[in-house]
C-alpha cells in the first residue's frame, strides 16, 4: 500500500513540473531554434552573438554575475572565518544582524542606494559639508551607466546567502587538521591558503552558484538603475513584440544554457572533490575567546559590514518620509503624509490584495506538494525517490526570468496556457503557479527535515493499531511536522509576496499587479512617486522581516529549515 501511494504521489509531482516547469523551459528553447516556418536553424542564436547590442547586453549581464559574485565574497568570507574561529563581545546579536539584507527586495533598495549615491545625493552632500569635494564637481559613486551601483545592490542583498553556505562548510572542518598544521610550525596565512580555503570551497562553489545565477539574471534592479544595457532588461523589452520577434527566446536560451552551465559545473566539481564528502568533524571546535581592543576590532567589523549593508534600507525608509531631499546628508523635512497618500492611490491597496491571493494560492499548493514530497523522499522506499528529491530543486537553478517569460510566451492566443488566463486575461492562475514552483524548494526542505526528526515508530503503530493512513496523517504526522511545515509555508508565502521577476513580466494590466509591480510603476509616476513606492516598500520590508523572524524561531531549533 505505501509503495503503491508513494508511485501515485511520484508520478502526480512529476507530471505537475513537466507541465509547469520543464514544458515552460523546454519551450523557450524550442522557439529559439525554430524558424516561422517550422524548420531548426541557429540563426537567432548566432544574430544574438553576431548583433552588437545583444552581444553588449549578454557581457554587461556576465561581468554583473562575476563582479557581484566576488563582491559578495569578499564580503562573506572573512564574517565567516571571523564567526567561525572568535568569540566576541554581541557576537550572536551581530550574526543575525548581517543577514537583513534578506529582508528587503533589492530593486526596492536600489531607490534608496539611488538617493545616497548619486551626484545629488547624500554621500556627497556629507563629502561637501567637511570641504572634501568641490561643489561643481560631484562624484557619481554609481559609475557610469550604473554599473557600480548595481554591482554594490548585488553584493549587499547577496552576501548573505555566501556567508551562510561558507559557515555551514566551515561548521563540518576537522580542528585537528588547522592545530595539526599549527604544530608543525605553518603560518596562519598559509594554513588559510593550505587548509581552510579548500575545506570551503563546497560552500563557495554553492553559495557561488547561487549568486552568480541571481545576479546574472536580475531584472529588477537594472531596470531601477534605467541601465538597459543588459540582457534581462532587453528580454524585458522583447515582450512588447513577442509574438514577431524570435531573439528574447534567443537570448533567454542563451542565457538559461550560461545559468545551467554554471550551476551543473559547480555541483560536478563538487562532485569529484572528495572534500565535500567530508565527515563530521572528530575534534572539538573551541572558539578563541577575544576580549578587550581585539574583541571590539572585530565587533566592529561585524557593525560596520551591519552598517553599511543596511544603507538601502535606511535610503528607502528616509525617503518614505521625506518632504524634499535633494542635495542634502538627510531629508530636510520629515512627514507621514506619503503612507497616508500610498493607501489612497489606485495601485497600492489593490496590488497588496492581489499579492494576497496570489502568495496565499501558491503557498497552499506548495505545501500540500511539499508534504507529499517529502513523505515519498523520507518514508518511502521506491527507487525514484531520488530522482524526485532532485527534480524538486530545480528551480532554484533555473533563473526566475526564464521561468516567467516562458508563461508568458505560452499563454499568448493559440498557446498551450492561453486558457489559464480566462476570459479577461487575468494571470492569477499563471501567477500562483509561478509562485509555488519557485518556492516549493523551500517547503520541500522543511518537510524533509521535519520527517527526518520525527519518530517513524510512532506512525507505524498508529498503522498497527488499525488507524487509516489519512487518519494516521492527521492524528499523528501533522502535529510532529506542523512546526517544520508552518515555518517553511511562511518563508514560500514572504517570498512569493515580494517576487520580482514573475510579478514583472507576468502581470501586464494594472488591476493585476502584484505589491512589487505596483512599485516599479509607482518609480515611473511623476512627483512623488518615487517617496510612495519607498512607502510601500517599507510595508514590504516589514512584512518579509516579521515572516523571517516567525519563521526561524518556529523551526531554527529543531534542525534547520534547510538540511539538505
Amino acid at each position: 500500500m505505501r509503495t503503491r501511494n508513494a508511485l501515485i504521489l511520484t508520478s502526480l509531482v512529476t507530471a505537475f513540473f513537466g507541465v509547469f516547469f520543464l514544458f515552460p523551459v523546454v519551450m523557450v528553447i524550442k522557439e529559439a531554434f525554430v524558424t516561422k516556418e517550422g524548420g531548426f536553424t541557429f540563426a537567432y542564436v548566432i544574430e544574438v552573438f553576431a548583433n552588437p547590442v545583444y552581444l553588449e547586453g549578454i557581457w554587461n549581464a556576465l561581468l554583473l554575475g562575476v563582479t557581484s559574485t566576488l563582491a559578495s565574497l569578499l564580503i562573506a568570507f572573512p564574517l565567516a572565518l571571523l564567526a567561525h574561529r572568535y568569540r566576541f563581545p554581541l557576537k550572536g546579536p551581530l550574526s543575525a544582524l548581517i543577514l537583513i539584507p534578506l529582508v528587503l527586495p533589492p530593486f526596492v533598495g536600489a531607490v534608496g542606494v539611488k538617493q545616497m549615491l548619486g551626484a545629488k545625493g547624500s554621500l556627497n552632500a556629507f563629502l561637501e559639508k567637511l570641504d572634501l569635494m568641490d561643489p561643481s564637481a560631484p562624484i557619481d559613486w554609481l559609475g557610469e551607466g550604473r554599473f557600480l551601483g548595481i554591482v554594490i545592490m548585488n553584493a549587499l542583498h547577496l552576501y548573505p546567502i555566501l556567508y551562510m553556505n561558507i559557515a555551514a562548510s566551515l561548521s563540518h572542518l576537522d580542528p585537528a587538521m588547522e592545530e595539526a598544521a599549527q604544530n608543525l610550525g605553518c603560518s596562519p596565512w598559509r594554513r588559510l591558503r593550505r587548509i581552510t580555503l579548500p575545506l570551503t570551497m563546497p560552500g563557495i562553489f554553492a553559495g557561488g552558484a547561487i549568486v552568480f545565477i541571481w545576479s546574472f539574471t536580475e531584472l529588477g534592479v537594472p531596470l531601477v538603475f534605467d541601465y538597459a544595457r543588459v540582457a534581462p532588461v532587453q528580454i524585458y523589452d522583447g515582450i512588447k513584440d513577442l509574438s514577431s520577434n524570435p531573439f528574447p527566446y534567443a537570448l533567454v536560451a542563451v542565457m538559461l544554457v550560461i545559468s545551467s552551465t554554471v550551476f551543473l559545473a559547480s555541483k560536478a566539481l563538487l562532485g569529484r572533490s572528495r572534500l565535500g564528502s567530508a565527515p563530521r568533524p572528530k575534534g572539538h571546535q573551541c572558539e578563541r575567546l577575544l576580549g578587550g581592543v581585539k574583541g571590539f576590532l572585530v565587533m566592529g567589523v561585524f557593525l560596520a559590514v551591519f552598517l553599511v549593508a543596511s544603507l538601502p534600507h535606511l535610503g528607502v525608509i528616509f525617503l518614505s518620509v521625506a518632504t524634499d531631499w535633494y542635495g542634502s546628508i538627510l531629508p530636510e523635512g520629515m512627514t507621514s503624509a506619503h503612507y497616508e497618500e500610498a493607501l489612497g492611490h489606485p495601485l497600492v491597496v489593490p496590488s497588496i490584495q492581489n499579492s494576497l491571493l496570489y502568495a496565499s494560492g501558491s503557498m497552499i499548493i506548495d505545501l500540500i506538494l511539499g508534504l507529499a514530497i517529502a513523505w515519498v523522499v523520507v518514508r518511502s522506499t521506491i527507487r525514484g525517490r531520488a530522482f524526485l528529491d532532485a527534480l524538486v530543486m530545480l528551480p532554484l537553478a533555473v533563473p526566475g526570468l526564464v521561468l516567467a517569460f516562458g508563461y508568458l510566451a505560452l499563454a499568448q492566443e493559440g498557446r498551450a496556457f492561453h486558457f489559464l488566463m480566462g476570459a479577461h486575461q487575468n494571470p492569477v492562475i499563471l501567477l500562483v503557479i509561478a509562485y509555488a514552483v519557485r518556492r516549493l524548494p523551500y517547503v520541500v526542505r522543511a518537510a524533509v527535515a521535519g520527517l527526518q526528526q520525527s519518530n517513524v515508530a510512532l506512525e507505524e503503530a498508529a498503522l498497527s493499531l488499525g488507524a487509516t493512513p489519512m487518519r494516521m496523517m492527521r492524528r499523528i504526522a501533522l502535529p510532529l511536522l506542523a512546526a517544520n511545515l508552518i515555518a517553511g509555508g511562511i518563508l514560500a508565502f514572504a517570498f512569493a509576496m515580494l517576487e520580482v521577476s514573475d510579478s514583472l513580466i507576468l502581470a501586464q494590466q494594472a488591476e493585476h499587479f502584484p505589491i512589487t509591480k505596483a512599485i516599479y510603476s509607482l518609480l515611473s509616476t511623476l512627483g512623488n512617486g518615487y517617496e510612495l513606492a519607498s512607502a510601500l516598500g517599507v510595508w514590504a520590508m516589514v512584512f518579509l522581516g516579521i515572516s523571517i523572524v516567525g519563521a526561524v524561531i518556529l523551526a531554527g531549533k529543531r534542525g534547520g529549515l534547510f538540511r539538505m
